[in-house]
């Protein structure tokens, strides 16, 4: 049976492996990334906002703390729509111009964007869509203008400059055509969108994409089922992440926003999970318990790779432990690596959902933080005392079952390994 399932795996390794080197999928993976650094600033200025009803030295930069939050956590769609763009031509044509497509996914999602009015009859740019209700819009227009730009500039529809000319004046002269051919169907798509009853793009999207995308993508049935996918993946040797996170990615890290914009506001948090829950609840994938147990097993190789291991687990680095067990393809310890950030997330939830812990505020985790301060950054003591249970207790729980064997029986061959060594000596 152990065979036969390896031999399945041996043959759709290679079509994992494609399907996380997809260019599409490296590129919406590339693009949300991309976002983590203003997110993480308008974070903390939502944090320091918080803190300012309690502190009032802080109250005196309220101002400043409202605008990073608009220009950051409130502008996530205008990040998404250029760096959508950006990284879909760098997958596509390395060597082609990607900043000329990036403006223009940047030209075409302000073209969608209805715009407003504020109470002196001056024209706005309201940003309910320039926030995480107006990603997924910001992921079509980037992929799309992307997309044209290059099939255009393939076609040869492009103001050709003579030989001598600067290569920077010539890039700008070839992306004038395909610039307002991209523009020009952007309007009309504009146009007709306007004609209907959702008014605009935007709205349709909204409505029939991203809203029904995130019920699903966000039920604590599709983190199970993500998370047990991801390290079914991971046991075998394929790079879980790289195939399960882009495709989901986009939902968390806009329910993410919008807690963040809920706290902003002194709201509750309307979402339990997100992209945040998932990565502080199955943060080092809940290995350090097994670097725990090691550090006590009776066999010295567990112990010596204990030694090498508990300072990067502690930092949520578990490649040492991983590797060095090793854990991929290890049948014995499959059930643990494969399910226990499973069980984390669900014990999270419940605690959550019944008020024991407080529910998360979106602000993204710093990778290589240590244990803790990892989950500090939700400004809650009760999801850093989570976070620390799951690691030092829950985790060396599941652990203990199926390493408790393993340990004993490879603990027996040294004895024996030691033996025979020791008569071939007297020999």
């Amino acid at each position: 049976m152990k065979e036969k399932v390896i031999n399945f795996f041996e043959r759709v390794n290679p079509f994992f492996d494609k399907l996380g080197n997809n260019a599409y999928l490296k590129t919406i993976s590339g693009a949300m990334m991309g976002t983590l650094g203003p997110i993480i600033i308008g974070s903390i200025a939502v944090l320091l906002a918080v803190l300012s009803a309690n502190v009032p030295f802080l109250a005196n930069f309220s101002d400043l703390y409202t605008k990073l939050n608009t220009i950051t956590i409130g502008s996530m769609a205008l990040y998404v729509v250029v760096l959508m763009a950006y990284h879909l031509v760098r997958q596509l044509d390395p060597k082609e111009d990607a900043i000329s497509p990036a403006i223009i996914a940047l030209l075409n999602f302000l073209i969608i964007t209805p715009l407003g009015t504020t109470t002196d009859d001056a024209a706005a740019i309201p940003t309910t869509w320039l926030s995480a209700q107006g990603v997924f819009s910001a992921m079509i227009v980037g992929l799309v203008s992307a997309r044209l730009f290059l099939a255009i500039k393939r076609k040869g529809w492009t103001i050709k400059m003579p030989a001598g000319v600067p290569p920077m004046v010539t890039k700008v002269f070839e992306a004038l055509l395909p610039t307002f051919i991209v523009g020009f169907l952007f309007i009309v798509v504009s146009y007709l969108f306007g004609l209907t009853s959702f008014g605009s793009m935007h709205q349709f999207v909204y409505t029939i994409i991203q809203s029904p995308l995130q019920g699903i993508g966000g039920s604590i049935w599709a983190v199970i089922i993500i998370s047990l996918v991801q390290q079914f993946l991971w046991f075998f040797g394929i790079h879980g992440t790289n195939v399960v996170m882009p495709i989901v990615s986009a939902l968390w890290l806009a329910m993410d926003v919008e807690n963040l914009n809920a706290v902003a506001a002194g709201q509750t948090p309307p979402n339990i999970v997100g992209y945040a829950f998932f990565n502080i609840i199955t943060w080092g994938g809940l290995a350090l318990g097994l670097v725990i147990l090691m550090l006590r097993a009776k066999s010295k190789q567990y112990r010596e790779v204990a030694k090498v291991s508990i300072v990067p687990a502690l930092f949520g680095i578990t490649e040492p432990i991983i590797f060095g067990t090793p854990l991929v393809m290890n049948f014995r310890l499959a059930v643990p690596f494969i399910t226990n950030n499973t069980i984390a997330i669900v014990i999270a939830y419940l605690l959550t959902q019944f008020g024991v812990v407080a529910r998360f505020n979106g602000v993204q985790a710093i990778f290589g933080l240590p244990l803790g301060f990892h989950a500090a950054v939700e400004s809650s003591i009760s999801i850093i005392l989570l976070q620390l249970f799951i690691q030092l207790i829950l985790s060396p729980l599941l652990w203990y079952p199926w390493f408790k064997g393993l340990d004993n029986e490879t603990y027996r061959n040294e004895q024996l390994a030691a033996q025979e060594a020791g008569e071939q000596a007297a020999e």
